[in-house]
């Protein structure tokens, strides 16, 4: 995955939650798109809740995909 890649499922609105997963078999999920730094190399990805910072080079991307959101129940009358 390149940055500018990257930036345009960034850019996406209404902004979706998308799924990282590395090289190493690790997962991390980007919440919010203001939560993110992406540089020519590398993705910076906060997780303001816990305080977590992961820095990822980008050539250790292998995947990145929408996070499934649950279906929303409907109000029938």
């Amino acid at each position: 995955m390149n940055s500018e890649g990257l930036k345009k499922l960034l850019e996406v609105r209404p902004f979706e939650p998308l799924e990282v997963e590395l090289s190493s078999g690790q997962v991390f999920t980007i919440k919010h798109p203001e939560n993110v730094i992406v540089t020519k190399n590398t993705l910076i990805v906060v997780e303001p809740e816990n305080d977590i910072v992961q820095w990822t080079s980008l050539i250790h991307i292998v995947a990145v995909r929408r996070r499934e959101r649950p279906a929303r129940g409907r109000k029938t009358a």
